[in-house]
C-alpha cells in the first residue's frame, strides 16, 4: 500500500523528470544497437527491420514499473503484440549497485515469475542503450514501425501513478500506436511525457 505523502512525492518527482525534452523525436530513424539478452543470445534492432518493434525501459523496483507488472497489465501487452508479430524488446539501464539492477538469473527468474512475455529482456547496466534513446523512466516506451522509423515515445498510458486501480480507465499509448500505424492511419500523439522512476544510470 502506498501512502498518501509517498505517493505526492512520487508524483511529483516523476512530473518533474518526464517535463524534460524528448531526444528522440518520431518520424527520426531509431537508432541501431546491439545488447545481450538474460539468455545469453544478442539481438540488434537492425535484425527486426521489417518489424514492428517496441522498446521498453524496466526497473524491478521501481513502483510505476510493478504497477504494470503486479496487476499483468505489461505482461498482457507484451502477450498480446508479440503473437501480432511485434518484437517486444525490455532493456534494463540499471547500473550495478542502483534499483533495478539485476543478473542474468535474477531477471529469467523475476520473467518467469511474473509470466512475462517479452521477446527478449536485454541488460543495459553500462547504460549504453538507455543513453541511445535519452531514456528517462521506467517504464518509458519506444514503437519503431517495420521501416525503421520511431513512430511514437513517451508514456505507458495516460494514468502517471503507481496505483494499479488506475489502469481501469487508463488510455495505453502504446495500443494506440500500434492499432493506428497498422491500420495506415497517423499516430497521435506520436509523443507523451515519459513517467516512472528515473533510469538508474552508471554516474
Amino acid at each position: 500500500m502506498i501512502t498518501q505523502p509517498i505517493r505526492k512525492s512520487l508524483l511529483a518527482a516523476v512530473l518533474a523528470f518526464g517535463a524534460t525534452a524528448f531526444a528522440i523525436a518520431p518520424g527520426t530513424t531509431a537508432p541501431d544497437f546491439k545488447g545481450i539478452d538474460a539468455n545469453g543470445v544478442t539481438h540488434t534492432l537492425s535484425q527486426y527491420r521489417g518489424k514492428y518493434v517496441v522498446l521498453e525501459w524496466a526497473n524491478q523496483g521501481c513502483p510505476f514499473d510493478r504497477k504494470h507488472y503486479l496487476s499483468g497489465n505489461m505482461e498482457a501487452l507484451q502477450k498480446q503484440w508479440t503473437a501480432k508479430g511485434v518484437v517486444w524488446l525490455s532493456i534494463i539501464s540499471s547500473a550495478p549497485g542502483e534499483q533495478g539492477y539485476v543478473t542474468p538469473a535474477e531477471e529469467r527468474e523475476y520473467l518467469q515469475r511474473m509470466h512475462a512475455a517479452p521477446t527478449a529482456a536485454i541488460l543495459d547496466p553500462t547504460g549504453t542503450i538507455g543513453r541511445l534513446y535519452a531514456a528517462k523512466t521506467t517504464p518509458h516506451m519506444f514503437v519503431i514501425d517495420p521501416a525503421g522509423k520511431v513512430i511514437y515515445q513517451g508514456a505507458i498510458d495516460d494514468k502517471p501513478t503507481p496505483d494499479q486501480e488506475d489502469l481501469k480507465t487508463a488510455h495505453n499509448y502504446v495500443t494506440a500506436a500500434l492499432e493506428s500505424a497498422m491500420a495506415g492511419k497517423p499516430v497521435e500523439p506520436a509523443s507523451t511525457r515519459p513517467y516512472g522512476c528515473s533510469v538508474k544510470y552508471a554516474e
